[in-house]
């Protein structure tokens, strides 16, 4: 009897005036909130192989989940002990858990119950192929949460290559301030720490669990044929072409699982910019309830700079409505959300000089939208940037360095390298500096900059070569910050 085989056993015993087919698992799933007893049935004894672990806190609160519950675990990365020791160290208190590390093993996938794969682990590994082919299903994070969801828990998905996570915070935000909303929130999917599938022991009828979705953990929506009962797709744009190898088609089908399973009853709120990349890229079209996102009324006021903000929080505001929130909660949720770290966010001023992490600007069209606030407000701005290429065009990014900076900090990287060949080609390029640690750009940058400055942090590249990954840089940012001498 395999793992769905079991677990629709467990359910049809634990729901109360049920009767079903197999092949109505998953209406049979949703029917109940479940409690600790029957999540230990659901999970105990079966061999689950997590196949990626990782350093950023998502696989160790699934993998903490399932030996709560009794799985029986091979956690398998090709991450070292010694690179994966926080996340390990998390773990310990499950001694049973058996580790495979700096490798991976065929026999753990294919003679699993379940296979669970970590968004860093491609679709196409050979792991993932064998485990498919050996009739083992694979899962996700997110993915199975959203298949064995309890009845009457709505959830928001929220994607698109920039303003994601913005816009998922302010719409948790808004819900847990506003008066008319009764029910708990929780915020999932793709933030630290942000694991869905321990909600499962927490959630009842009447919440609302917000997911910020990238198109990877999207590519787990298409297999289990689920979206989320509001959708939110704030823009496309040219990213991550090193993973999909520079096929933009084969990105928007990712990208499109976050509304395509949607049913007739349900949300999909899209930019006008998004409309028209379904079209350019021959889409499916969204069912039920389609609203386009507009910018923030007028009359409404938000702490968060430039205009592609005012989108972000419109956006949100328009999902608390699809919710029923009232308008005035929206009014006061929005007025008051103080943004999401790394995301233009405003640090210290130090000396009459403002720093600002925009870490999570990862392509040069987020760190176009940052300067372009800036230039608005005619403040200089010493610029840190570069990194990894991820297989982007950097030559408008090039080309407004000479009008939008006063200086630019790169560090090394292939990303940085474009970005140095495309300056050999531009008048009037400002002065331009190597950093090989964030504390020598910090250093840099405090000592050019002069009262009335903007340092920004905003790479327009990939973490990889200085950083272990973009939560590191940006951890090591508003460290060094918070150190200079005022």
């Amino acid at each position: 009897m395999g793992v769905y085989e079991r677990v629709f056993v467990t359910l049809s015993y634990s729901c109360k005036n049920v009767s079903m087919r197999r092949d109505e698992f998953s209406c049979a799933i949703i029917v109940c909130v479940m409690t600790s007893k029957e999540l230990y049935n659901m999970f105990a004894g079966k061999k689950i192989t997590m196949l990626g672990l990782g350093v950023l806190g998502r696989g160790t609160a699934v993998t903490s989940f399932l030996a709560r519950y009794g799985a029986i675990l091979t956690v398998t990365d090709l991450k070292t002990k010694e690179e994966l020791k926080t996340s390990l160290s998390v773990l310990a208190k499950y001694p049973k858990i058996r580790y495979v590390l700096g490798e991976h093993h065929m026999e753990d996938v294919i003679n699993a119950d379940m296979v669970l794969r970590s968004p860093d682990v491609r679709y196409d590994s050979p792991y993932i192929l064998a485990a498919k082919k050996a009739g083992v299903p694979v899962e996700m994070d997110a993915s199975l949460f959203m298949k064995l969801l309890p009845n009457d828990v709505r959830v928001v998905g929220v994607t698109g290559t920039r303003g994601k996570s913005t816009v998922s915070y302010a719409i948790a935000h808004i819900l847990e301030q506003a008066k008319s909303f009764k029910g708990n929130v929780y915020l999932g999917g793709n933030v630290r720490h942000g694991a869905s599938l321990p909600f499962l022991a927490k959630v009842q009828a009447g919440d609302v669990v917000v997911l910020e979705l990238d198109s990877w953990q999207l590519q787990g929506f298409g297999d289990v044929k689920r979206s989320p009962h509001v959708a939110v797709f704030t823009n496309f744009m040219r990213d991550h072409m090193n993973y999909y190898r520079g096929d933009m088609k084969c990105y928007a089908v990712d990208k499109s699982q976050i509304y395509r399973w949607q049913k007739k009853t349900d949300v999909c709120i899209i930019t006008p910019q998004v409309k028209e990349a379904i079209k350019t890229y021959r889409l499916p079209k969204p069912k039920g309830d389609v609203r386009t996102g507009r910018p923030l009324f007028m009359s409404m006021s938000t702490r968060l700079p430039g205009t592609h903000n005012r989108l972000n929080m419109g956006l949100a505001a328009e999902v608390c409505r699809a919710l029923g929130v009232t308008e005035n909660d929206i009014v006061r949720g929005v007025a008051s959300f103080p943004g999401v770290e790394g995301r233009l966010q405003f640090l210290r001023s130090v000396r009459g000089v403002s720093w600002y992490n925009d870490n999570n600007a990862t392509c040069p069209d987020a760190t176009l939208v940052a300067l372009g606030v800036f230039k608005k407000e005619k403040k200089p701005v010493v610029l840190i940037a570069g990194g990894a290429d991820k297989n982007l065009d950097f030559s408008l990014f090039v080309k407004t360095i000479p009008s939008s900076v006063k200086a630019l900090i790169l560090f090394p990287g292939s990303a940085t390298d474009a970005i140095l060949a495309g300056l050999r080609d531009v008048h009037n390029v400002p002065p331009v500096a190597m950093a090989d640690t964030m504390k020598k750009a910090i250093q840099l940058a405090n000592d050019i900059t002069r009262r009335g400055d903007v340092v920004l942090l905003s790479p327009g590249a990939a973490s990889f070569g200085v950083f272990k990954n973009a939560y590191d840089r940006n951890d090591q940012f508003v460290a060094a910050v918070k150190r200079l001498w005022a």
